[in-house]
């Protein structure tokens, strides 16, 4: 169809995915001035109206660092490889709550953002997506704190602070992965709202958050690593402490989080069909 001025239309056919396949990561670029909204709309309003405002940022890990040094610490007195209680808990709780919290998010997404779901179209991944981005800006702001820990202990870096930006990305890519699978679960299955701290705890003890993984048996060390939760908390201790790299942790965790992300990003294309319905 042409116009008077002899130019054609532009028609764009929006469908729904013929099987299983991957986003459109074209059409994530050509709405990324939305995804810069929705990523500083999420930040804007994470402490509105609050009187401590991001000092929540520091106050949250902080109060974590705190009950588990009384907690397993001293009272417990797990062993830490030599490391003082609070810089080895702290260095594994920084980017916990940081994946726990994006988790949480991008799992409940979709089903807190419905009123939009319906009204104009725009790719949906963004949704889960954007918890991930926008609290990158809390973890940022705690590690004022473990820098602080680490300058009371006197830590310095060493070359294994080279691996960090790929930790970073590993860290950013769990929460993104589980995310895609629980929020378009969340959309038919509420269950997911009331399942979250279970899963929440779950994985915190899975981890070596509390205790060191060399606590773990030899015969299960292989099992352990594929948690990819494993990975970055001992890349992160590796890289900030000085301690061996423990690639026997991060290369499985590393291929376990890039499966999850890339059948959960196939999952939740399949199922975007059904979100407005079922919503």
């Amino acid at each position: 169809m042409s116009d008077p001025a002899g130019k054609d239309d532009i028609v764009t056919i929006i469908e729904p995915a013929s099987g299983w396949e991957l986003p459109d990561f074209k059409e994530i670029v050509a709405y990324q001035d939305l995804f810069y909204f929705l990523v500083w709309r999420d930040i804007k309003v994470l402490y509105a109206q609050t009187v401590l405002g991001f000092a929540w940022a520091i106050l949250n890990p902080l109060i974590q660092i705190v009950i588990f040094s009384i907690i397993f610490g001293k009272v417990a007195k797990i062993p830490t490889d030599g490391i003082p209680y609070v810089l080895f808990s702290t260095v594994a709780i920084i980017p916990w709550t940081y994946m726990a919290e994006s988790m949480s998010a991008a799992s409940q997404s979709l089903v807190s953002g419905q009123n939009m779901l319906g009204k104009v179209y725009f790719p949906r991944v963004v949704y889960p997506i954007t918890p991930v981005l926008a609290k990158l800006v809390d973890f940022s702001i705690s590690l004022l704190l473990l820098v602080a820990v680490m300058v009371y202990y006197q830590v310095a870096p060493t070359w294994n602070l080279l691996y960090m930006p790929l930790l970073v990305l590993l860290m950013m890519a769990v929460p993104a992965g589980i995310g895609l699978w629980l929020s378009a679960l969340a959309i038919r299955y509420r269950d997911v709202k009331f399942a979250m701290p279970f899963v929440i705890r779950m994985f915190i003890y899975s981890a070596p958050i509390l205790y060191p993984a060399s606590a773990i048996p030899d015969a299960y060390r292989f099992l352990y690593s594929l948690n990819p939760i494993v990975a970055v908390v001992e890349g992160y201790r590796a890289c900030l402490l000085g301690m061996p790299m423990p690639w026997e942790y991060i290369v499985p965790g590393t291929i376990v989080a890039l499966v999850l992300l890339l059948f959960g990003a196939v999952y939740f294309r399949r199922m975007e069909r059904v979100f407005v319905d079922v919503i």
